[in-house]
This record gives C-alpha cells, sequence and structure tokens, in this order.
C-alpha cells in the first residue's frame, strides 16, 4: 500500500510539473485556384462516377408528362398557368393524405411567386422538369387559422400585387387594388370559422413577410415535399394543360 502511495504521489507531481509548450499562429497563407474548364479531369476518377452519373440522369431524364406550351411565372399579373398548376398540384397530392390523418379537407392552397424557380418548356416533362421549379427541400404544411387571418392573407395578396399562386381561393381587385371580392370555394370568407391552409415551411415561419399564419389554431406536417408532390402530379397527368383563369384577377374600373 505505501509503495503505491508513493507510485500516484509521483505521478502527480510529474503531472503538475510538466512544461507545457507553448504554440502562437504567426501566420496563416492561402491561395487561391480557380476551377475552371482548363483543369483535366481524372481519368479513374471519371471511369468510377460514369455509371452512377449515366443512371441518375436515366432516372431525371425518364418522361413523367408532356407540355403543349412553355409555361412561366412571368405569363401573368395576378397569376399565371404555371403557379396555377403549382398550387393545384400540391391541393391535388397533399389534400388526400390530410383527409386521411384528420378527417378534414384542406380549404385552400397558398405558395409564393419566388418559389417557382424555372420555367415548364413544351415537349416532355420530366423529374428534372420537377426539380428544377423546385430545387428547394420545403415541405408542405396545413396550417389551420380563422377566417380573420385569411383576410390577412387576402389583404397581403391585394398589396403584394404578385402572382403568387393560390388555389381554391378566389380574390378580385378593383383598379385601385382594392379587395372587391374573397371567397373559398364559391363561399364568402367567415371570420370565426377556421379554415386549413397548405402552404409551404417556409412561409408558414413568415418567409416573404407572409406573417397571417401564426398564431395558428393547428399544424400538420405532412412530410412531404413540394417537388415530390410535383413529382407525383405529374406522374398522374399525360399531358398537363394548365392555364390562366380568373382565381386572381384585377378589374380596370
Amino acid at each position: 500500500m505505501k509503495s503505491q502511495h508513493l507510485l500516484i504521489v509521483l505521478i502527480a507531481f510529474l503531472l503538475f510539473n510538466c512544461k507545457q509548450d507553448a504554440w502562437q499562429l504567426h501566420r496563416i497563407q492561402g491561395a487561391q485556384i480557380n476551377i475552371n474548364d482548363t483543369l483535366q479531369p481524372d481519368a479513374d476518377i471519371e471511369a468510377f462516377i460514369k455509371p452512377y452519373r449515366e443512371h441518375v440522369n436515366r432516372d431525371l431524364d425518364s418522361m413523367l408528362s408532356y407540355a403543349p406550351e412553355t409555361y412561366s411565372k412571368s405569363d401573368g399579373e395576378f397569376n399565371t398557368a404555371i403557379g396555377n398548376l403549382f398550387a393545384d398540384a400540391v391541393y391535388e397530392q397533399s389534400n388526400p393524405v390530410f383527409l386521411k390523418r384528420t378527417g378534414k379537407n384542406i380549404d385552400m392552397v397558398l405558395l409564393n411567386h419566388g418559389g417557382i424557380r424555372a420555367i415548364i418548356s413544351k415537349g416532355p416533362v420530366t423529374a428534372r422538369t420537377a426539380f428544377e421549379i423546385m430545387p428547394f427541400e420545403n415541405s408542405i404544411v396545413v396550417v389551420g387559422i380563422k377566417g380573420s387571418q385569411v383576410n390577412e392573407l387576402v389583404k397581403y395578396l391585394s398589396k403584394a400585387k404578385r402572382a403568387h399562386p393560390i388555389s381554391k381561393l378566389h380574390v378580385v381587385l378593383n383598379k385601385d387594388y382594392e379587395i372587391l371580392e374573397a371567397d373559398i370555394s364559391g363561399v364568402v370568407i367567415d371570420t370565426s370559422k377556421t379554415y386549413y391552409v397548405a402552404t409551404n415551411d417556409y412561409l408558414y415561419s413568415g418567409g416573404d413577410h407572409m406573417t397571417f399564419f401564426q398564431p395558428e389554431e393547428s399544424l400538420d406536417v405532412l412530410d412531404y415535399k413540394i417537388r415530390n408532390a410535383l413529382l407525383d402530379y405529374f406522374k398522374t397527368k399525360d399531358t398537363i394543360n394548365p392555364v390562366i383563369d380568373n382565381r386572381f384577377i384585377k378589374l380596370n374600373k
């Protein structure tokens, strides 16, 4: 026991008396390396990734549907064909999920104009099309809000003067951008009723200054990405045929 005690004391003495080296940073150096087409690819790496690249490209370029025209988010002032397709696709694909989980239907959809990141070109609609339109990882959420908040949503649209994609909501403005009509599926908005609005997690959190979603009555996260909803929608259509309609319009009188 005495020898063990002496050994412990000796180790403690050595630990406390060991000299600690003082390290100091004297210099940081860096160099810029331009990555451009002058850099030669590594043949071994290219050979290794080639089958994976071909597999991914084959999946991305497989035809899901067909577009008879080219559709762009700049085609209309208050609603566009591509925006209407975007919102309708989210409704069509997410409502069955929400209904199965809650026994309720989604009342309307609101997305953001800036979330559409590409056109749909005339010709084959592929998985790559969906990734180009929606490169983000945003997911669908269904927010329960009072009709009074839906009215704030409508006011936001009237002031934004942009073709934010909507579905099931109908808005008419006068020449001064004042709200003349607003209804959901043809029924005037009831300020005391709870409406279930499908949107994305970014907008629910206040993105694009959409602060009317909170405080909410309820929140259902569907675990369903917007991009996946688009992919599933395209798979159900031999030919897409989105149009500009009267869901959000401004009168000139």
